[in-house]
């Protein structure tokens, strides 16, 4: 057990080690004694299971008092894997309360030299993770024995990985690395893969929670240590990862180790500069308006009436309005339950932007307020969802794939899915009268950014639609109206019959009068 007994920041060195004896001894050596004045370190070394003398040298060395650091030697009993080994060592650091962890190699490949100058980006309160990267200078990884294969497939590796998770990092691959644990407590690594891409998965995950990561070069040493990567596999295992964490964040695909996106409830984004149900209604709606926005999420939509509309908007949602928008009124109310006592008879629109799937019984939501809207025959309704029958999705369930994630069509909140024809159906079933449904295309700009191809794609989307609403849209736009309910239609009879009795007796009151 290692016990601190030091006011500075604390520091454990974690040794992953699978038959090192013959490089063991080394890396404890090389570990430099200046550490100690930074912060106060200790060594944690982990034998996966290894079936040589690396935890029998490991606790000679302890014993022995040479190295001038506690050494704490621990043994897998059944070797693990790479990636679980690195999750026991992080659960044993967050465990003992040390302020950071440095992941080193007991096979001698990364200098224990660079230890000082790897922490101080964190120490600076600079960084979150630091990584010792050996292709800032692609001759000196050359020079230093790394082979040709491996530094072309890291270089590429490193571009597609760079390139689809939207970074800038020099490697990927390196595997020096310093985490606060603050960072790692924030991340699900224990949920990663026991094999040697476990090093890409926490890359994504801390790029996902938004973590600062440092880069500082390292020498490259290539001795004779034994690889015990499949290259081709590795490589394999690496784009799969990054492709899924790529589809994960377009909300195609979830898995529940990348569930770790830093979401800011107070950033919204507003989708005005392509076809959405954002800019539909703010196409659809004239200048005056009185518009209620049933889940208005914040109230961005309303806020954007308002400023640009000059509308009276009214916002009904569960949770509060963000903190720095304000409508002409607002209700605090679970669309779930009971809608809220307001004059409905004084809109001229309702929105239900993007939360009829949102609801439990949806069916039941409508006939409420198709009931509500009874004394309101003008009044015109703008409502969206995603269509789950977009050829994406559909793509995924050939491939025997279903995947909830954080956002988009099959969002981990959503409790009721709709295609064109079930949205439709939806909406008559309640009494309403459909005008129009639309296909909206899907948020290139947001997956892939404001650019050429973003635009391409808009217009290839938009031209798909125009043949196929059900299986090229990824949102359905809804224009619909109120029409009278049976009781409304049994009063207004009555009532027109009583006009009519009390016109047919004044008129014949006066023939009467004439003879």
């Amino acid at each position: 057990m290692i016990v601190n007994t030091s006011p500075k920041p604390r520091l454990l060195i974690f040794i992953v080690a699978y038959y090192a004896q013959s490089t063991l001894a080394d890396v404890l050596a090389r570990i430099p004694l200046s550490l100690s004045e930074l912060v106060d370190v200790a060594i944690l070394m982990i034998d996966d299971g290894s079936k040589d003398q690396t935890f029998e040298i490991g606790e000679a060395i302890a014993a022995k008092g040479d190295i001038p650091f506690p050494i704490q030697v621990l043994f897998n009993p059944q070797n693990q894997g790479y990636g679980k080994n690195q999750q026991i060592g992080y659960e044993y650091a967050i465990t003992h309360q040390f302020d950071f962890v440095a992941l080193l190699h007991g096979d001698g490949q990364y200098a224990p030299e660079c230890l000082p100058a790897l922490i101080a980006p964190l120490l600076a309160g600079e960084a979150d993770a630091v990584f010792g990267t050996r292709m800032q200078n692609g001759a000196q990884a050359l020079r230093g024995g790394m082979p040709l294969y491996k530094f072309v497939g890291n270089k590429i590796l490193t571009w597609l990985e760079n390139t689809l998770l939207g970074c800038n990092l020099s490697e990927f691959h390196s595997g020096y690395r310093i985490y606060a644990t603050s960072a790692l407590k924030k991340i699900p690594f224990g949920l990663n893969t026991a094999d040697f891409h476990f090093d890409t998965e926490i890359i994504i995950q801390l790029l996902f929670a938004k973590q600062r990561i440092v880069e500082l070069p390292i020498p490259t040493y290539y001795g004779d240590e034994i690889c015990r990567v499949n290259g081709m596999l590795y490589a394999g295992n690496v784009l799969l990862a990054v492709i899924k964490a790529r589809l994960q964040s377009l909300g195609i695909f979830y898995a529940p180790n990348f569930d770790c996106q830093y979401e800011d409830h107070e950033q919204y984004q507003l989708k005005l500069d392509y076809q959405s149900p954002h800019s539909e209604v703010l196409k659809c709606i004239p200048k005056g308006s009185n518009v209620l926005d049933l889940g208005c999420a914040g109230g961005y939509v309303g806020e954007l009436l308002k400023k640009e509309k000059d509308c009276y908007v009214v916002g009904v949602d569960f949770f509060p309005l963000s903190s720095h928008i304000t409508l002409d009124e607002f209700y605090q109310c679970d669309l779930n339950g009971n809608l809220p006592e307001i004059s409905w008879a004084d809109f001229d629109y309702v929105l239900l932007l993007d939360i009829i799937e949102h609801l439990h019984h949806p069916e039941n939501f409508l006939q409420a307020l198709y009931q509500k809207l009874q004394l309101n025959q003008t009044v015109q309704i703008l409502a969206s969802t995603g269509n789950v029958a977009f050829v994406i999705t559909r793509c995924m369930l050939f491939l025997g794939y279903f995947n909830y994630g954080k956002r988009g069509i099959l969002d981990l909140t959503h409790t009721r899915l709709f295609t064109r024809a079930s949205f439709l159906r939806l909406f008559l079933h309640a009494g309403f009268k459909v005008d129009q449904i639309k296909g909206i295309v899907a948020p290139f700009p947001l997956a892939f950014g404001k650019n050429g191809f973003s635009k391409l794609c808009l217009k290839m989307n938009a031209m798909a639609i125009s043949l196929s609403q059900g299986l090229f849209s990824y949102q359905l736009f809804l224009h619909a109206r109120n029409t009278p309910a049976v009781p409304y239609l049994l009063d207004q009879a009555l009532l027109a019959s009583e006009k009519r009795r009390q016109a047919n007796l004044l008129k014949s009151t006066q023939e009467s009068a004439q003879d």
